[in-house]
């Protein structure tokens, strides 16, 4: 029987999405996880066929926490579900190694198919976040946007500045120095082509890039 385990920080969407799992696939009731801690616990303590990842889990940011459960089970497939569209961080995440992106306005049984499909060894995609993919390896494409440029560091302090944090609190909130972030707050104006945290944080605003940050 599938072995899987359900990360959100909500429990009554881990409980409709054990119940629609246990009702579509053969496999044991779910575990669950409420935030980074209790994801990395549980991914160490017992064997998983698949997780399910909410992009946005107290504790670290959505590609911080990625990156860790990867590198410590890089055979576990990683299907993430977010209240984000597709267009703002499907690509990203499964460039850093998630095996499928769905959005949390997806039909049910979408979900049931991606499942499905990441534990044959799949990735799962729609057909909108195909096109992307596509427009990404190609890095001449007209109209991309400016921030897939950046780095998976870089993208997560610009979504901070346009929150409106200071430098301080970003480099609190990422475990990082002062001096590192205003680095990657000057390398991201010059891949952008902007001058000011007002141009950033506009960007940031316009291209709903910060929202539960």
């Amino acid at each position: 029987m599938i072995r899987c385990l359900i990360a959100d920080d909500h429990a009554i969407v881990r409980r409709g999405l054990k119940h629609l799992l246990e009702e579509h696939l053969d496999m044991e009731p779910p575990g669950e996880a409420g935030d980074a801690t209790q994801v990395l616990e549980r991914i160490r303590g017992d064997t998983w066929d698949v997780l399910i990842l909410d992009v946005n889990m107290p504790g670290a940011t959505g590609l911080d926490l990625l990156h860790r459960v990867h590198r410590e089970r890089p055979d576990l497939p990683i299907l993430i579900l977010s209240a984000h569209p597709e267009d703002q961080f499907a690509v990203r995440m499964l460039q850093a190694g998630a095996a499928g992106y769905l959005s949390k306005q997806s039909a049910a049984e979408e979900l049931v198919v991606a499942v499905r499909r990441v534990l044959q060894g799949r990735k799962y995609v729609s057909a909108e976040l195909a096109e992307q993919l596509a427009a990404a390896l190609d890095t001449k494409a007209p109209g991309r946007p400016q921030h897939e440029a950046l780095s998976d560091r870089e993208f997560q302090v610009l979504r901070r500045i346009g929150a409106g944090r200071t430098v301080s609190e970003i480099a609190e909130e990422l475990h990082l120095s002062v001096k590192t972030v205003s680095t990657y707050r000057a390398r991201i104006l010059q891949k952008m082509g902007l001058r000011t945290n007002a141009e950033l944080t506009l960007y940031a605003v316009k291209n709903q890039l910060v929202s539960d940050v």
